[in-house]
Formats: structure tokens, sequence, C-alpha cells
């Protein structure tokens, strides 16, 4: 049966201004389970013949049947198909990879089929014992001699049970007596049954052939048969061959564990690719700890001020030093008055008063308001009550303490001091409850302040007529921006100030106040968050120059992978797989760093720090995507490199 069969073959390399003629019309026939030496001198065209024999490289012009295939139209999946299932490969210059032992070089072309690793394994075993290197299957290629390494070539050659070897001036780097353990091993195996095509200029070599085929200036000028051998055991079946890159799971463990290969085998470039990444992650992880401890902070501010749905009227000193007083008879004439106020609470304050109780004092703030205050800004009082207004109109003294001020006099926050007495200003105060942690912030500790009924603050506490706010709650279907207008009206025309004194009294909309605040915070968001994608996108394009490096330096181990059965895809995913790892690794490392930085920076700042599970997520999901986006372009350009010229870069 003829193994191949070649008519009026001929190739011509294309250069920029030039072309050049390397075969003239070669005409061949190859039966199954010869040993065929193919000779000629150095530029004669027999490497460039054995090269597109071996399907590594493609005709310009005849007919190559491979079993009776033709294989001229067949892709480049199709091509590395055959070259993996039923060729084998034995190189001048060896070709093994530096960074893997003998038998993982052995086991290489496994990688691409649909072997178990357990058969992978076994195998290469045995092909290393065949070739007398059981001793060294954990040995690298520089640890060992270069019959050795060849022979591991041969060995490789063998693990996919090939039905022909091509072999390229396989003793050519080889000592006398490595030469010739190489060529016994070549007639072993051919007299299994394995068809040998082997490149040599070397008379003596081809001793061994039954076939000698003589090449001169890219023509074949004899082609003598030393004696009959053929096999007439099946080789090929005439079918369209498809490489499923993602068939199994095992495709991609396998994958993903050649390119953990090639990270560790580079671990000074995998590390400064890894840092890149780490930094655009740790900042973009600060950047949401900062973001969103600040968000939390504006939160509990906004929760602070109360409903929505409430207006807070400051007297003010207008342009023409005109000044609003309030007072209490203020109150019940918008509440009477302006259509549209639901209710409305008065309030007055002082700071650092002094308080006493339990053998100790402190400083603290004294607030005076209305018995609606509390729903108001929604106080819901965790012990005791909060004042009614009949105390309030009774100047009862009575007093709800905040935690801080609970902590300073009983030395915990938690204590319940409900029905004690303490002392503000040498005044006694009964404490009737205490109000709701409403925690802290940079500029001023919510739960550090004593509140007490408004007519109390005014008459037995300071000694004034005067209010220094009133908060208006609007009934649900009003106006708010309307019923703002209408009480700066009422308050100017019950003072006797001219209309257009408006700036003498401020009415704040809490509405517009958390709407600028949450505008305010998103800001910010976009602002820390497009440094920290500037950050990862500079880590993204330091991966991407990292790994057309890598392309470049290994551009043979690529060709190599191709010649023994790799596909397009799969050198592709292997790359991106690469890039991808290594992001993910920056990225785990870079959340971890990220997250101590931010604890730290918020410890010596004082500033809250708030890290959500999905601002974690997305960080390392980003990472993922910018190895990914910015691994496919040098995966794409080591995945479409001809496998010759591959194999010949230096």
């Amino acid at each position: 049966m003829k193994a191949i069969e070649i008519k009026n073959l001929k190739k011509t390399y294309h250069l920029e201004k030039l072309d050049v003629p390397v075969l003239h019309g070669i005409n061949l026939e190859i039966m199954q389970g010869e040993f065929v030496a193919i000779m000629g001198q150095s530029g004669s065209g027999k490497s460039t013949l054995l090269n597109i024999l071996g399907l590594l490289d493609k005709p310009s012009e005849g007919s190559y049947k491979l079993a009776g295939i033709e294989t001229l139209n067949y892709s480049n999946n199709e091509l590395a198909t055959l070259r993996n299932r039923y060729l084998g490969f034995i190189f001048q210059q060896f070709n093994l990879l530096p960074k893997l032992t003998l038998s993982e070089n052995v086991s290489l072309p496994a990688i691409y089929t649909d072997s178990k690793d357990k058969e992978e394994f076994e195998d290469s075993l045995k092909l290393l014992d065949m070739v007398g290197l059981s001793e060294r299957i954990k040995h690298r290629p520089s640890e060992v001699s270069g019959g050795q390494q060849q022979r591991a070539a041969i060995a490789r050659s063998l693990i996919n049970k090939p039905l022909i070897i091509f072999a390229d001036e396989p003793t050519g780097n080889l000592d006398t007596k490595s030469a010739k353990e190489i060529i016994k091993i070549l007639k072993d195996l051919n007299n299994t049954g394995i068809t040998i095509v082997m490149v040599t200029h070397e008379a003596e070599l081809a001793d061994c052939a039954t076939k000698i085929v003589k090449i001169q200036d890219g023509l074949i000028i004899s082609d003598k048969k030393i004696s009959e051998k053929s096999s007439s055991n099946p080789v090929f079946q005439k079918k369209t061959f498809k490489h499923n890159t993602f068939s199994l799971v095992k495709k991609f463990r396998d994958y993903f564990k050649e390119a953990l290969r090639s990270l560790l085998g580079n671990k000074m470039r995998s590390i400064l690719s890894v840092l890149g990444i780490t930094m655009g992650v740790a900042s973009l992880i600060a950047m949401f700890a900062i973001v969103n401890g600040a968000k939390r902070n504006i939160t509990k501010y906004i929760e602070n001020l109360g409903k929505p749905d409430i207006l807070m009227v400051i007297p003010s000193l207008s342009q023409n030093d005109k000044y609003l007083k309030l007072n209490i008879n203020d109150i019940d004439d918008l509440k009477r008055n302006v259509s549209g106020v639901r209710t409305v609470s008065g309030g007055c304050g002082r700071e650092q008063l002094t308080i006493v109780a339990n053998g100790k004092n402190c400083g603290t703030t004294l607030i005076g308001v209305s018995a609606d205050y509390a729903d108001l800004k929604n106080y819901y009082i965790s012990d005791g009550r909060f004042f009614t207004e009949e105390e309030n109109r009774e100047k009862k003294k009575v007093a709800v303490l905040g935690k801080t001020v609970i902590k300073k006099l009983y030395g915990d926050e938690n204590f319940n001091p409900t029905g004690k007495y303490v002392k503000i200003n040498k005044t006694d105060f009964q404490v009737i409850g205490v109000l709701p942690s409403k925690s802290s912030n940079e500029w001023r500790d919510e739960d550090d302040k004593v509140i007490i009924p408004l007519n109390t603050a005014l008459y037995r506490m300071f000694g004034i007529k005067e209010l220094g706010f009133m908060d208006v709650q609007v009934k649900k279907d009003a106006d708010m921006s309307e019923v703002s207008e209408s009480i700066i009206k009422r308050l100017l025309f019950i003072h006797r100030l001219p209309a257009d004194e408006k700036d003498a009294v401020r009415v704040i909309n809490m509405e517009e106040i958390k709407k600028t605040l949450s505008s305010v915070t998103r800001t910010f968001t976009y602002l820390f968050g497009s440094i920290a994608f500037i950050s990862l996108l500079i880590g993204g394009i330091g991966i991407m120059n990292i790994m057309f490096v890598s392309v470049s330096e290994r551009t043979k181990e690529i060709g190599l992978r191709k010649a023994i059965g790799a596909n397009n895809a799969d050198i592709l995913f292997q790359f991106i797989i690469e890039s991808v790892f290594v992001c993910c690794v920056g990225g785990i490392i870079g959340i971890l760093f990220g997250s101590g930085l931010s604890v730290i920076m918020g410890k010596f700042a004082g500033w809250t720090i708030y890290i959500t599970p999905f601002s974690i997520g997305f960080a390392f999901c980003f990472s993922g995507l910018i190895g990914l986006i910015f691994g496919v372009w040098p995966a794409r350009k080591a995945s479409i490199l001809n496998p010759i010229d591959a194999l010949r870069h230096d």
C-alpha cells in the first residue's frame, strides 16, 4: 500500500522582493513499511521535501496523497490532527523543552489527544525504558548527553503510536557511538512495521535503508530501492479529522498545566507580570473601601437628618444686616398659617456644657427640642422613653442621654441609666431614656449629646426666648419648594421684615441635601474608579508586552508543539490561560494587599473603611477580564505561527 504519493510537487519561497524556487517538480512514492533515506548536499531541498511530507509545510503546486488522502485541501487544524495521530518527528536539534523533564517531554504530544493521564505516564515510562533512559526520567535535557536527548526525542515521536516517522539528520549532532545507537533504534522500529523517512547527507547512514532517494537542486536524480519491504497493516481512514479543543475537562486541565509550567519556568517575568496587576487591583480595592466607607458615613448622616420630608429653618444675617430671630410662638404660627405644613419642632442648643453623674463629669452638647423631634429625626429610644409635650409645657427637668455620654459617665455605653439623676450645669435632671446610637464621623460624634424639653432649655437652662432652628415636616402631597417659599414669606411677615430680605432666613431641604451628598459620593466613586481603572489598564498593557516577549522567546517551542499536533486553538488557549492565570494571581494578591492597606490607612487617617464582598468579587473578575482582553492579541499571534517557520526561529 502506498503510504506517500507525490506528483509534480513544487515549492517556492516568496521573499519581499524575490521568489526562491526550491523544489522543481518532485514525483515520489513510498510504500508502507519502507525505510527511506533522502540524501543530498546542503541546499539541495531535501529538508524542505521532508517538511512537506511531514505536513509541517505546504507545497506551492502539485499533489500530495497520504495513504490515498489528498492533503492539499486540508485545513491547518486537520493537518495538526494528522501529525498528532499518525506522524512522528525526530529533529536534528532534538527540540526538547528545557524546562520539562525527559518524561514530560516524551508525553508532550499526548496532551493534544484524548488519552488519559495515567496512560500517558505509563507509555512515556515504557518508551524511555525502551531507549535505555529509564533511570533518567526526572532529568531535564540539559542534564543528559546529546545521544540521550536524541533517544528521548525518538521516544517522544512514538508516544502516539505513529505509522510514519520523519527523521531530519537524526545523527547530525551526535558522536559516532551515539549515531550507531540511534540508527539501530530506527531499524528496530522499522522492523515493527513503522515507515521511516530519514534525511541525511552521510552515505554510511543509508546502509540501513530499504530505499535511497537522492535529490539535487530541487529535483530527484535517483530513486533506488535496495530491498523489498512493505506492510499490509491499514494506515488511515479517509475522513475529515476534527480537533475538539474543549471537548473534555482534561483539555482545559492540560492547557492549565502547560501554562503553569511555563510561568514557573520564567519566575522573574511572571513575578513582574503579577506585580503590575497587584498594584492595580490593590488600588481598586482601596478605592472601593474608602468610597464605601464614605457612603456608609453619608448614609448614617442622612439618617440622622431625619425623614426626607423635613425642611430645616435656620435664622441668618441678610446682606442688609437684618437678622430674623425665631421664637417659640413661630412654631404654632407656621402650623396654623402655612398650608402644607404637617408639624413643626423647635430647637436650641449649647456645646461643651458640663454634665456630672456617678462621680464623674464631662463636657457634652445640650439640645432642647419639642416632643415631636424624636419622630422627625427617627430617634427610636432604645431604653426608656422620650419626653412628652406635656412635660415640655411644664418645663420638666428630664433628659435623654446619648451613648457616648453614658460611656463617659458610667464606663459602659450599654449601661441603662434610666431613672437615675445627672447634674447639668448644676441643675439636676432625671434620665428617662437612652438615645439610639447614631455613630460618629470625622467631624462630629452624633452620640455625644443630651436632649431635654425645649421649654426647659429656654427658660430653665439658657434664659432666652430665641430658637436656634426649626424642623418642619411637610404633608405627603405638598410641594416642598412651595412650602419652603411660604415659610419664608410668613416668617418675614410676622417678624416685620421686608419681602426682599429673604436671605434673613434659610430653609434647607433635606431631600436636596441627600441628593447633593449622593451626587458627591458618585463623583468621588467615578474619580477613584477612573484612577484604579487606569492602574489596571497600565498593568494590562504590561501583561500584553510581557506576553509578546514570551511569544518571541518561545517561538521555537510553539513550532514544536504544532509539529507534534497542537492546532491554533490549542496554542491560543494555552497563552490566554497563562495571561488570565497571571492576572488572577495578581488579583488575589492585590485584594489581600489592598484590604490590608485600606485598614492601615483607615486606622491612621481616621477614615471609615468598608470592604464589601461585591468589591472583592468585582476586583477579582475584573483582573481576570484584563488578562483575557490583553492576552488575546499575543495569544493569537502565537497561534497563527507557521510550524516550520517557528521551528527555524533563532
